[in-house]
C-alpha cells in the first residue's frame, strides 16, 4: 500500500537516467521491488521523502540514536517498544535527533496497525515513518540498498575521474577553451554557459538550437544562475586564490544535482586551469567578442540567429544604432578600454592580423557619426600613431543590416592599408574616401572583376615576371612618373624604359594612352586585392 499522493513505481532498468549519487532517497528505496513486495505505506512525513538514504540499520533499542551518524534508514519490528508509549516516543525523537533519513517498520505481532505515537511524534518532527504491511526479511532490503549504494558511489568515482582525465588531456593538448566545454556539454547533454560575474556570456558549447533558447531568455536565466540550484540549473564558481571572475553554469541538466553538481565541479577545475596556463593570446572576453564579430562578417550564421548571443553577451539591442568600425592596428584590449573610457558600449575583436572589429551601440538619439570621430580622435591621440586607420560604414538601425555594414569597413580598412595617402585621410575613412580602390575592394570577389584582371595582365602573371609586375606597380601608382619609379627600384632611366617596352609588349597595350594605362591600373588593383 501507498499513500494516494505519493505514487511509487518500481525502479529498474527502464529509468531515463541512472543517478550517479552516491545516495538514494527514501522515494527511491520505496519503489525497490523488494520492498514494493513488502507493501509499504508512508504513514508520516510524507512530505521529506527526498532525503538522501546513506545507508540501512537494523535497530530495536529505543536510544538508537546513539549508534547513527546521519543519513540512515532504520529498520525495526518494534519488539522492545510495544507497550511502551514513553519508549515509542524516545525512539523517534532519538532518530530525529541524529538526522535519521527515516525509519521503516515491520508491522506484525507487536504491531499489527501503524503506532499513533510514533506516527504523531514522527509527523511532528518530520522524518518518514514507513510501515509494511505483509512480512519482509530486512536483510533483503539491507543487502539491495547497501549493493546499489556501493555500486553508484563506485560510478560517481568513474563519472569524476573520466572528466577529469577527458578535460586534463585536452588542456595538455593545447586545445582551446571551446573545445573543453564542448567535451563538458557532451557529458552533461544540456546547455553549457560560461559567464563572467556580471553574467555577461563569455562563451558557450551544446545543441545549437537549445543554446539559442538559452541566450534567448538570458537575462531571467542569469538571475536564476545566480541564485539558488533547481530545476536542473547547476553552476560552479570559477576563480582562485580566493577571487572569482566568473562561472559555469548547466543549463537544464536532466540528471540528479548531486552528479550535475560533480560534472559543473570538474569543469571548473579544468576552466581554471586552462587559464592559469594561458591557453591563448586573448582573455574569454575577447575570444567571445571576437567569435561573434567574426560570425557576423562571415555570414555563416544569419544575424538574426546571432542577435541573442550578442544580447547575452552585453551589447544593448533594443532600439539601438548600431555603428561598424575597423581598426588598423589597433590592439583589441586598448579599443576596449577606450570605449569603457568614453562610456560607449561595444564589442571589439580581431578579425585578422593588424585588424579589428568595434561594433558601437548608440542610443537612437546620439550623434553616430559625431561619436564615431570622437573615438577615432582619441585613439589616434592616446596611441600616438598617427597611420592609425580607422574605418566605418554608415550607422545601421537594423540588425540584419550589421555584417554587410562590418564587411564595408573592413573593405575599406584594406583599401587604405597601404595606401601612401593614409596620412591624408579624415580621422574615420568611409567608402566615399577610398575612392577607386574602396571599389576594387569591395567588387574583388565578383568572376567578372577576376575574369577582367586576369585577361588584362596575362602576359605577366608567371612567378618569373614578378619583376616587371613590381615595375608597372610603381609607374601606376606615381602616376606614371619615369623619374620616380627608376628611383624607387635603383634603375637608370633608359633600363626603366627597356622594362616599360618589355611590359607593353607583353601586355599588348600603350602605357602612354591613358585609356588604356586606366585599364591596366584598374586590372592590377584588382589582381592585389584578390590576392590579399
Amino acid at each position: 500500500m501507498t499513500t494516494a499522493s505519493e505514487p511509487l513505481k518500481p525502479l529498474g532498468a527502464a529509468q531515463p537516467q541512472e543517478s550517479l549519487e552516491p545516495a538514494l532517497s527514501v522515494r527511491q528505496v520505496l519503489t525497490l521491488e523488494r520492498v514494493l513486495a513488502g507493501e509499504p505505506e508512508v504513514v508520516a512525513g510524507a512530505s521529506q521523502l527526498d532525503r538522501l538514504v546513506r545507508w540501512v540499520h537494523v535497530a530495536e533499542a529505543p536510544d538508537v540514536g546513539v549508534m547513527l551518524s546521519g543519513g540512515e534508514m532504520v529498520l525495526t519490528t518494534g519488539v522492545l517498544l510495544a507497550g511502551d508509549e514513553d519508549k515509542q516516543a524516545e525512539y523517534i525523537q532519538s532518530l530525529h535527533r541524529a538526522e535519521a533519513a527515516a525509519v521503516v517498520l515491520g508491522l506484525g505481532r507487536a504491531f499489527p496497525a501503524p503506532p499513533d505515537v510514533m506516527r504523531r511524534a514522527a509527523e511532528r518532527c518530520g522524518l518518514p515513518l514507513v510501515v509494511l504491511h505483509r512480512p519482509f526479511p530486512f536483510a533483503e532490503l539491507t543487502e539491495e540498498v547497501q549493493s546499489r549504494l556501493v555500486r553508484r558511489k563506485f560510478a560517481a568515482v568513474s563519472l569524476s575521474e573520466a572528466v577529469r582525465t577527458a578535460l586534463t588531456s585536452l588542456i595538455t593538448a593545447g586545445a582551446p577553451l571551446q573545445r573543453l566545454l564542448d567535451e563538458v556539454a557532451q557529458h552533461s547533454a544540456c546547455p553549457v554557459v560560461v559567464t563572467n560575474l556580471a553574467h555577461r556570456v563569455l562563451a558557450t558549447a551544446g545543441e545549437r538550437p537549445a543554446v539559442d533558447d538559452v541566450l534567448r531568455d538570458w537575462e531571467r536565466i542569469a538571475r536564476q544562475a545566480g541564485g539558488s540550484e533547481g530545476d536542473g540549473w547547476i553552476r560552479a564558481e570559477l576563480g582562485g586564490r580566493g577571487e572569482r571572475w566568473g562561472r559555469i553554469v548547466l543549463c537544464g541538466y536532466r540528471g540528479d544535482t548531486a552528479t550535475g553538481r560533480l560534472l559543473a565541479d570538474r569543469a571548473a577545475e579544468a576552466l581554471v586551469l586552462h587559464r592559469m596556463l594561458g591557453g591563448s593570446a586573448h582573455t574569454w572576453e575577447e575570444q567571445s567578442a571576437q567569435s561573434l564579430l567574426t560570425d557576423l562578417v562571415s555570414g555563416v550564421v544569419p544575424a538574426r540567429q546571432l542577435l541573442p548571443r550578442a544580447r547575452a553577451a552585453g551589447l544593448p539591442v533594443n532600439r539601438r544604432t548600431f555603428v561598424p568600425l575597423v581598426v588598423r592596428d589597433g590592439e583589441p584590449a586598448e579599443l576596449d578600454r577606450l570605449l569603457r573610457l568614453l562610456g560607449l558600449s561595444g564589442l571589439v575583436g580581431e578579425l585578422a592580423e593588424g585588424a579589428t572589429a568595434v561594433l558601437l551601440s548608440l542610443a537612437r538619439d546620439q550623434d553616430a557619426d559625431a561619436l564615431a570621430a570622437h573615438f577615432a580622435a582619441r585613439l589616434r591621440a592616446e596611441s600616438g600613431a598617427a597611420r592609425t586607420v580607422v574605418a566605418a560604414a554608415d550607422a545601421r538601425t537594423a540588425w540584419d543590416d550589421v555584417p554587410a555594414g562590418l564587411c564595408e569597413a573592413r573593405h575599406v580598412a584594406d583599401a587604405v592599408a597601404e595606401s601612401s595617402a593614409a596620412l591624408d585621410l579624415p580621422a574615420v575613412v568611409r567608402l566615399r574616401d577610398v575612392h577607386l580602390r574602396g571599389l576594387i575592394r569591395l567588387l574583388r570577389d565578383d568572376p567578372h572583376v577576376q575574369s577582367f584582371a586576369e585577361r588584362e595582365l596575362d602576359g605577366l602573371l608567371c612567378p618569373a615576371d614578378d619583376d616587371l609586375l613590381s615595375v608597372l606597380r610603381t609607374y601606376l601608382a606615381t602616376g606614371r612618373n619615369k623619374s620616380r619609379t627608376a628611383q624607387l627600384h635603383h634603375v637608370s632611366r633608359p633600363a626603366l624604359y627597356r622594362r616599360l617596352e618589355a611590359i607593353q609588349t607583353r601586355l599588348g597595350v600603350d602605357l602612354d594612352d591613358f585609356e588604356q594605362a586606366a585599364s591596366v591600373h584598374i586590372a592590377l588593383l584588382a589582381h592585389d586585392a584578390q590576392q590579399e
